[in-house]
């Protein structure tokens, strides 16, 4: 019997953070939010998330941010658009 399984990325989830100012440039509205997930697979079903990775870029200056460098206000208004949806 063969077994097909490894892991296999998901899709990515953006989402634009409208009334945030990017730390860097102090641009508001300019931060997208995106967000990368790995999962473990078995005959190409999805059966459990391993890891996921959260990073945000600002459109005007270019810089990126990972997780561990938001700001206070990026994290909040992060959580509420995530419990919006």
């Amino acid at each position: 019997m063969i077994l097909f399984f490894g892991t296999r990325p998901g899709k990515p989830a953006t989402i634009k953070l409208l009334n945030t100012y990017c730390p860097y440039c102090e641009q508001r509205g300019t931060l997208t939010v995106v967000t990368h997930t790995n999962y473990f697979h078995l005959f190409w079903i999805k059966l459990f998330k391993i890891s996921s990775t959260v990073m945000a870029e600002c459109s005007h200056c270019k810089r990126g941010f990972y997780e561990n460098e938001f700001t206070n206000t990026m994290l909040e208004d992060l959580q509420l658009l995530k419990q919006r949806s």
